[in-house]
C-alpha cells in the first residue's frame, strides 16, 4: 500500500528505531525511500521506481548480513 510524501517524510524524521544497522524501505504513490543506517551513520535514498528501490534494498542487506528489510 503506498502512503503519502508527507507520511514518509513525518516517519522518517521522527523514527528512532532499535539500535544496530537495518535497512527500511518505504514507498509513497510516487517514489520509493531506502534508509540505510549503519555505523552510526544514515543515508536515504529515493527511486522513482519501487522495483529499483527493492534491488537496492536487497543488495544492502545482503552486504549487511541483515535478515530482512524493513517497512512500515
Amino acid at each position: 500500500m503506498p502512503y503519502s510524501q508527507t507520511y514518509v517524510r513525518a516517519y522518517l524524521d521522527r523514527y528512532l528505531g532499535h539500535l544496530g544497522p537495518r535497512i527500511e524501505m518505504v514507498e509513497t504513490d510516487r517514489q520509493a525511500f531506502v534508509r540505510v543506517v549503519e555505523d552510526e551513520e544514515e543515508r536515504i535514498y529515493s527511486f522513482e521506481a519501487g522495483s529499483s528501490a527493492l534491488a537496492f534494498a536487497e543488495r544492502q542487506r545482503m552486504r549487511l548480513r541483515l535478515p530482512a528489510i524493513m517497512r512500515p
